[in-house]
């Protein structure tokens, strides 16, 4: 195997779930800004938006999980696009 290709700096990091609050505590050499206390130690913070308690195939709720607004983007740019292709075909 070769030597010294795997990182040094493992540490405790908190994965927080911003959907649901959760958060758990694991080890990972992610680089972060925040951090958090819990019982008393401090440890770095990393947000996620999805864990395994709030993601469908997990909890079998068919929930739409859409912070940045991804989904009414893309739609509203479906309408136009649809718009455009009916004005051409009543043009024709």
């Amino acid at each position: 195997m070769k030597k010294d290709i795997h990182p040094k700096n493992y540490r405790n990091v908190v994965f927080k779930d911003m959907s649901n609050d959760y958060h758990f505590i694991t080890k990972s050499t992610v680089v972060t800004k925040e951090t958090i206390e819990l019982e008393g130690v401090t440890y770095p913070l990393v947000k996620v938006e999805i864990s395994h308690t709030s993601h469908p195939f997990y909890t079998g709720k068919m929930k739409l999980v859409d912070t940045a607004g991804r989904v009414d983007k893309f739609n509203t740019r479906f309408k136009k696009t649809q718009a455009m292709k009916k004005d051409k075909k009543s043009e024709e």
